[in-house]
């Protein structure tokens, strides 16, 4: 996937691409997270489409909940997909910034390597 501490750093435009690819798959990891919280709040908590996706957005972004729940299920729902939101936004942050942090550890371990010599 990366290249390993034996292998030149790869071009910046390379670098570039993907970055994109990687901000790419968070972007589809964070809209895959919120349909799956609109949908559950639509079908398990009977809220409306439009109240369904300000709460899933709300609670996927660290804000809290909007909607008061009334019924077991909805709440249950509700824990289980903030609980999963939380998860969800530390890993998008973490695919997100993958290839930045491994070409800046890359680039420092070729530089000590280079030093050493």
């Amino acid at each position: 996937m990366f290249e390993n501490k034996k292998h030149e750093l790869v071009p910046f435009p390379l670098f570039l691409l993907r970055v994109l690819r990687y901000f790419v798959y968070s972007i589809l990891f964070i809209c895959f997270s919120l349909v799956l919280g609109v949908f559950g709040y639509h079908f398990i908590a009977r809220l409306s489409w439009i109240d369904s996706l300000y709460n899933a957005s709300m609670i996927l972004t660290g804000m809290g909940p909007v909607a008061v729940l009334t019924t077991g299920p909805a709440k249950l729902f509700a824990s289980v997909y903030a609980l999963y939101s939380g998860i969800a936004f530390l890993s998008t942050v973490a695919v997100f910034f993958a290839p930045i942090v491994h070409r800046f550890m890359h680039k420092m371990h070729l530089e000590s390597e280079n030093s050493q010599q």
